[in-house]
């Protein structure tokens, strides 16, 4: 048997790993690279594998950074199921022909600009509809329900406490009378996030592929984030200014809602004026995902519960409201008294959250307040690390707004979460790969484990294979091959990032008035630079 990482490998996005037995070959995962130009190019890279051979896919979840490929996979002929948790499957029947709709309104905006640039024009990497066709070879299953999706191949699905219907998957192998256990942590759940169950304990595993986003990190004390939240939006109204939440459409927004309205109630008597602050959910999908939580009251903890036996879940209240078109959208950034906005999506990648940047950012008096996890590369990213001028709609936007940030919000659990799962096992694994995570949370998280836990880590790149049998992890040539060719791709787009810039400036400089600088030194590296490119031109050409 052998496993490999082909996303989510010493990066957060893009989770898919293929398994690989003797008799049978599944996926667990088909998700989307997220972050930027570079990330989105990995995309369109072909698999690896020949769709024909994969005989099942389990999914962990439905963020996009998990399912988002599965369309592409539909796409490419693949006809087998695709098992999930049931409410995984209701969600993921909003959330990929939305992102299908994302891909179509992103390749028509690129393709102009190709067209203008006289580039060949390319298609989007899935349609809506291609995205509801894939949704015929879903199947749902429940919590502890164990299957057999192929003869040597044993599974069932745990709650992941990350988001509804997230899943902490164990596999069970039989090869050659020998039974192997894996488990597949996909994300793990923060601490008491509202709504949701907590993580589930798991007693036993051989291996474990294990996330980590927060490996590195701390989140600040569950307790305080809604006061947090609140004194934002407080010190916020106060000064005239809008509150932009950029926030995923599943989970996030549901649990913000969920908060909001418990500590109105609770703050109503100081702060009368806050009731009346209008809050606008600005995401179609979070519109429809919301249904979605009321449908499965067996996947929400105990409070939630109680909430839907009284017919009040909270997720509506006075001064809420929902959009639903484009009109309604806009006529948001005509409000002249503070709104609180929440917007997808959670990165700021897509969708309308953009917009609502584009007008608010440079506004003094505004707060931006992340709530999520922020990719590398991404939009969001960029403002949380204080980049003071950013680019949206091809636009430059001074960012004066104020730009917050609370952590305990997230939906991932934190380096004492993760600790604190894996010390749950009694049979501990005899290794643990590290995965879904950036390099210095990777390194940290490992370095734990093995002091704390006493158990060894891997942490695999993308395309590397662990061969079970031999207990050595490599890669095949084939892999090494793909893996170079996206290397490449990935440092030809970042050169081009990147001169661009350059040479941006560059001309800003010859065409101000008052040169003062040397230009010579200049031309000189222009010059060999050109030198090293037109021998290396020379070189593809032989």
């Amino acid at each position: 048997m052998k496993i490999s990482f082909l996303g989510a490998a010493k990066e957060v996005t893009g989770s898919c790993y293929l398994v690989e037995t003797e008799k049978t070959k599944f996926l667990v995962d088909c998700g989307m690279f997220q972050g930027g130009e570079v990330e989105d190019e990995l995309n369109y890279q072909e698999f690896i594998f020949d769709v024909n051979d994969i005989d099942f896919v389990l999914l962990t979840h439905a963020h996009i950074d998990h399912s988002g490929r599965i369309p592409l996979l539909y796409k490419r002929g693949y006809r087998k199921r695709i098992y999930a948790t049931k409410a995984t499957v209701d969600l993921c029947r909003y959330m990929l022909p939305d992102s299908g709709h994302i891909q179509e309104m992103e390749s028509e905006w690129k393709n102009r600009k190709r067209k203008r640039a006289d580039k060949p024009l390319r298609e989007p990497l899935y349609t809506a509809d291609e995205a509801k066709d894939s949704l015929s070879i879903f199947y749902g299953i429940d919590y502890g329900e164990i299957i057999e999706p192929a003869q040597d191949v044993k599974v069932r699905f745990n709650d992941g406490g990350h988001m509804l219907g997230s899943s902490i998957i164990k596999v069970w192998v039989n090869e050659k009378g020998k039974e192997t256990k894996i488990v597949f942590s996909g994300d793990l759940g923060n601490k008491k996030i509202p709504l949701l169950k907590e993580v589930t304990p798991i007693k036993s595993a051989d291996y474990v592929l294990c996330e980590s986003t927060y490996g590195n990190r701390l989140h600040e004390d569950i307790g305080d984030r809604a006061k947090k939240l609140m004194e934002i939006i407080i010190k916020t109204v106060k000064r005239g200014g809008n509150v932009i939440i950029p926030s995923f459409a599943v989970g996030r927004t549901q649990e913000l809602l969920y908060e909001l309205h418990k500590n109105r109630e609770l703050y109503k008597d100081e702060i009368e004026f806050l009731n009346n602050v209008p809050v606008y959910v600005d995401s179609p999908l979070a519109t429809s995902i919301t249904d979605v939580f009321t449908k499965h009251p067996e996947y929400l903890d105990s409070e939630a519960q109680e909430y839907i036996k009284r017919g009040d879940l909270t997720l509506d209240f006075p001064n809420l409201y929902f959009t639903h078109s484009v009109e309604e959208s806009k006529a948001l950034n005509e409000i002249k008294t503070p709104v609180i906005i929440i917007s997808a999506s959670g990165m700021c990648e897509a969708g309308r959250i953009k917009h609502h940047l584009k007008h608010n950012l440079w506004r003094p008096e505004c707060t931006v307040l992340f709530v999520g996890y922020q990719a590398k590369g991404t939009l969001g990213r960029k403002l949380l690390e204080g980049e003071k001028n950013v680019k949206i709609f091809g636009e430059d936007i001074s960012v004066k707004a104020e730009i917050e940030y609370i952590e305990s919000f997230s939906g991932h659990a934190d380096q004492k979460g993760i600790l604190d799962w894996l010390s749950q096992f009694t049979d501990k694994p005899r290794k643990i790969f590290i995965i879904h995570g950036e390099d210095e949370a990777q390194e940290e998280l490992a370095d734990k484990i093995e002091n704390q836990l006493g158990i060894e880590t891997l942490i695999p790149s993308r395309y590397d294979t662990y061969n079970f049998e031999e207990d050595k992890l490599f890669t095949a040539e084939a892999e090494d091959k793909v893996k170079l060719s996206v290397e490449l791709t990935n440092k030809i787009e970042e050169m081009k990032l990147r001169s661009d810039k350059a040479l941006n400036k560059l001309q800003e400089l010859i065409n101000s008035k008052d040169i003062t600088k040397d230009l010579s030194p200049i031309v000189s590296k222009l010059n060999n630079i050109n030198e090293s490119l037109m021998k290396l031109y020379r070189e593809l050409l032989d």
